[in-house]
Protein backbone atom coordinates (compact mmCIF):
# COMPACT_ATOMS: atom_id res chain seq x y z
CA UNK A 1 0.00 0.00 0.00
CA UNK A 2 3.07 2.15 0.53
CA UNK A 3 4.40 2.05 -2.96
CA UNK A 4 0.99 2.85 -4.41
CA UNK A 5 0.89 6.15 -2.16
CA UNK A 6 4.02 6.92 -3.09
CA UNK A 7 4.15 6.24 -6.54
CA UNK A 8 0.12 8.44 -6.72
CA UNK A 9 1.98 11.12 -4.78
CA UNK A 10 4.73 11.46 -7.30
CA UNK A 11 2.41 11.30 -10.17
CA UNK A 12 0.44 13.82 -9.04
CA UNK A 13 4.12 15.86 -8.39
CA UNK A 14 4.86 15.10 -11.85
CA UNK A 15 1.44 16.48 -13.19
CA UNK A 16 1.73 19.73 -11.60
CA UNK A 17 4.92 19.89 -13.08
CA UNK A 18 3.85 19.06 -16.52
CA UNK A 19 1.56 21.71 -16.47
CA UNK A 20 3.76 24.59 -15.03
CA UNK A 21 6.74 23.16 -18.11
CA UNK A 22 3.13 23.67 -20.60
CA UNK A 23 2.43 27.15 -19.08
CA UNK A 24 6.23 27.73 -20.09
CA UNK A 25 5.88 26.56 -23.59
CA UNK A 26 2.42 28.29 -23.83
CA UNK A 27 3.68 31.76 -23.26
CA UNK A 28 6.98 31.47 -25.27
CA UNK A 29 5.23 30.61 -28.22
CA UNK A 30 2.60 33.87 -27.41
CA UNK A 31 5.81 36.44 -27.18
CA UNK A 32 5.47 35.48 -31.18
CA UNK A 33 9.12 35.88 -32.30
CA UNK A 34 10.75 32.94 -34.34
CA UNK A 35 13.23 32.00 -31.45
CA UNK A 36 10.97 31.78 -28.39
CA UNK A 37 7.97 29.69 -30.66
CA UNK A 38 10.77 27.41 -31.43
CA UNK A 39 11.85 27.36 -27.55
CA UNK A 40 7.83 27.00 -26.68
CA UNK A 41 7.21 24.11 -28.98
CA UNK A 42 10.13 22.35 -27.89
CA UNK A 43 9.67 22.78 -24.06
CA UNK A 44 5.94 21.62 -24.98
CA UNK A 45 7.83 18.40 -25.76
CA UNK A 46 8.38 17.40 -22.62
CA UNK A 47 5.64 17.27 -20.90
CA UNK A 48 3.94 15.58 -23.95
CA UNK A 49 6.72 12.68 -23.68
CA UNK A 50 6.47 13.02 -20.02
CA UNK A 51 2.62 12.83 -19.52
CA UNK A 52 2.70 9.80 -22.34
CA UNK A 53 5.37 7.77 -20.05
CA UNK A 54 3.36 8.07 -17.19
CA UNK A 55 0.34 7.01 -18.60
CA UNK A 56 2.01 3.67 -20.19
CA UNK A 57 3.82 3.29 -16.18
CA UNK A 58 -0.21 3.39 -14.96
CA UNK A 59 -1.30 1.49 -17.28
CA UNK A 60 1.66 -1.26 -17.01
CA UNK A 61 1.42 -0.99 -12.92
CA UNK A 62 -2.64 -1.89 -13.62
CA UNK A 63 -2.20 -4.33 -15.71
CA UNK A 64 0.53 -6.51 -13.26
CA UNK A 65 -1.40 -5.56 -10.49
CA UNK A 66 -4.52 -7.53 -12.18
CA UNK A 67 -2.51 -10.43 -12.94
CA UNK A 68 -1.24 -10.73 -9.17
CA UNK A 69 -4.77 -10.45 -7.68
CA UNK A 70 -6.01 -12.95 -10.61
CA UNK A 71 -2.97 -15.29 -9.46
CA UNK A 72 -3.39 -14.71 -5.69
CA UNK A 73 -7.36 -15.90 -6.41
CA UNK A 74 -5.84 -18.80 -7.82
CA UNK A 75 -3.46 -19.75 -5.43
CA UNK A 76 -0.39 -19.63 -7.81
CA UNK A 77 1.69 -17.03 -6.47
CA UNK A 78 4.76 -17.51 -6.20
CA UNK A 79 5.95 -18.71 -2.44
CA UNK A 80 8.64 -16.28 -0.88
CA UNK A 81 10.88 -18.76 -0.72
CA UNK A 82 14.29 -16.53 -0.83
CA UNK A 83 17.15 -16.33 1.49
CA UNK A 84 17.77 -13.10 3.34
CA UNK A 85 20.33 -11.13 4.97
CA UNK A 86 20.65 -10.11 8.46
CA UNK A 87 19.82 -6.45 7.17
CA UNK A 88 16.76 -8.16 4.81
CA UNK A 89 18.32 -8.10 1.32
CA UNK A 90 17.92 -11.15 -0.42
CA UNK A 91 20.99 -13.55 -0.92
CA UNK A 92 22.22 -13.52 -4.74
CA UNK A 93 22.26 -17.09 -4.40
CA UNK A 94 19.08 -18.06 -3.38
CA UNK A 95 17.72 -15.49 -6.17
CA UNK A 96 19.70 -17.26 -8.62
CA UNK A 97 18.47 -20.41 -7.91
CA UNK A 98 14.66 -19.55 -7.39
CA UNK A 99 15.37 -18.14 -11.00
CA UNK A 100 16.86 -21.44 -12.12
CA UNK A 101 13.77 -22.69 -10.92
CA UNK A 102 11.11 -20.18 -12.47
CA UNK A 103 12.77 -20.37 -15.87
CA UNK A 104 12.56 -23.97 -16.23
CA UNK A 105 8.91 -23.87 -15.64
CA UNK A 106 8.47 -21.18 -18.14
CA UNK A 107 10.32 -23.16 -20.92
CA UNK A 108 7.89 -25.97 -19.89
CA UNK A 109 5.06 -23.66 -20.44
CA UNK A 110 5.87 -20.76 -22.62
CA UNK A 111 2.75 -19.50 -23.48
CA UNK A 112 1.51 -19.57 -19.77
CA UNK A 113 1.30 -16.20 -18.38
CA UNK A 114 1.28 -17.06 -14.70
CA UNK A 115 4.72 -18.91 -15.88
CA UNK A 116 5.90 -15.63 -17.13
CA UNK A 117 4.49 -13.57 -13.92
CA UNK A 118 7.04 -15.70 -11.61
CA UNK A 119 9.38 -15.26 -13.56
CA UNK A 120 9.03 -11.68 -13.63
CA UNK A 121 9.18 -12.12 -9.86
CA UNK A 122 12.14 -14.15 -10.07
CA UNK A 123 13.63 -11.41 -12.53
CA UNK A 124 12.88 -8.85 -9.88
CA UNK A 125 14.22 -10.41 -7.46
CA UNK A 126 17.67 -10.82 -8.91
CA UNK A 127 17.86 -7.15 -9.09
CA UNK A 128 17.36 -7.37 -12.79
CA UNK A 129 14.53 -4.69 -13.72
CA UNK A 130 14.80 -4.58 -17.54
CA UNK A 131 14.27 -8.39 -18.20
CA UNK A 132 11.82 -8.40 -14.97
CA UNK A 133 9.33 -5.58 -16.83
CA UNK A 134 9.82 -7.31 -20.29
CA UNK A 135 8.75 -10.65 -18.75
CA UNK A 136 5.99 -9.06 -17.19
CA UNK A 137 4.97 -7.17 -20.34
CA UNK A 138 4.50 -11.25 -21.74
CA UNK A 139 2.34 -12.31 -18.73
CA UNK A 140 0.28 -9.24 -19.70
CA UNK A 141 -0.21 -10.23 -23.42
CA UNK A 142 -0.47 -13.52 -23.33
CA UNK A 143 -2.89 -13.52 -20.19
CA UNK A 144 -5.10 -10.38 -22.60
CA UNK A 145 -4.50 -12.82 -25.72
CA UNK A 146 -1.84 -10.55 -27.67
CA UNK A 147 0.74 -11.74 -29.74
CA UNK A 148 4.02 -12.11 -28.58
CA UNK A 149 7.31 -12.45 -29.95
CA UNK A 150 8.56 -15.74 -30.39
CA UNK A 151 12.16 -14.51 -28.29
CA UNK A 152 11.83 -13.79 -24.37
CA UNK A 153 12.49 -13.73 -21.07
Amino acid sequence: MRAKITYFVLAAVLVVYFVLVGDRGVLLIREGTPVTIVFGLAVLVMPLIGVWFLWQTTQFARSADQLARELEAEGGLPVDELVRTPGGRIDRDSADAVFAKRRAETEQSPDDWRSWFRLAVAYHDARDTARARKAMQRAIALHDGKPVRAAGG
